[in-house]
């Protein structure tokens, strides 16, 4: 079982990476959270792996923190949340505030992440809201935008590309994208996926 990856960086998307380690190329799942802290790409990078092993495939699924890796294996321990819907559940809200929500009860802010239902939240909050010993909460609220700009730059895109990769319609994602932008015209990825993520209707 792979449990760790050291090595360049040799492609970064939103969900996923590319890691060269002495010649092979690890193809790595990772969330926004951890795309959004990467380095540039040809730098070196670590990273702790989740190995998921099915029938018929292996997937590696990738964390820059012990906290999102412990996150990850916890809402894959509940039952109907597999390692792609952890994933989305880890890109949808930051960590804090996933762990706040749970601890919480919070099940509206939960089903707000795409592809979480009312059932599935309701399950998260049953089954883990005494199991999150270790993880920190408080979280950081997003905020609203309103006007929009016509042209999307390089992070505009990678959000874009994130919300798709989450499964949202391409025309509500690119006017979320374009009111994140207007609310916070230099903001950085993560922030601007948070918001944009909000945004989307």
């Amino acid at each position: 079982m792979i449990a760790f990856l050291r090595g360049k960086l040799l492609e970064k998307h939103p969900n996923q990476v590319i890691v060269d380690t002495s010649g092979v190329g690890y193809d790595v799942v990772i969330p926004i959270s951890t795309f959004s802290a990467l380095p540039d790409t040809g730098a070196e990078v670590a990273l702790r792996i989740h190995t998921h092993v099915r029938e018929d495939a292996l997937a590696l699924f990738g964390f820059l923190t012990p906290q999102e890796k412990a996150l990850f294996e916890r809402l894959i321990s509940v039952s109907g949340i597999g390692p792609t819907l952890a994933i989305k559940v880890l890109s949808g809200l930051a960590t804090p505030a996933i762990v706040d929500a749970i601890r919480g009860g919070q099940v509206e802010q939960l089903v707000r992440i795409p592809g979480v239902g009312k059932k599935t939240a309701e399950r998260m909050v049953l089954e883990l809201k005494d199991k999150l010993e270790g993880l920190g909460g408080a979280s950081v609220p997003a905020g609203v935008a309103v006007r929009a700009e016509p042209a999307l730059s390089g992070i505009e895109q990678d959000v874009l590309s994130a919300l798709l990769n989450l499964g949202c319609q391409r025309a509500a994602a690119e006017a979320a994208v374009r009111k994140a932008k207007t609310a916070e015209p230099d903001s950085a990825f993560e922030p601007m996926f948070r918001k944009a993520l909000e945004l989307v209707r």
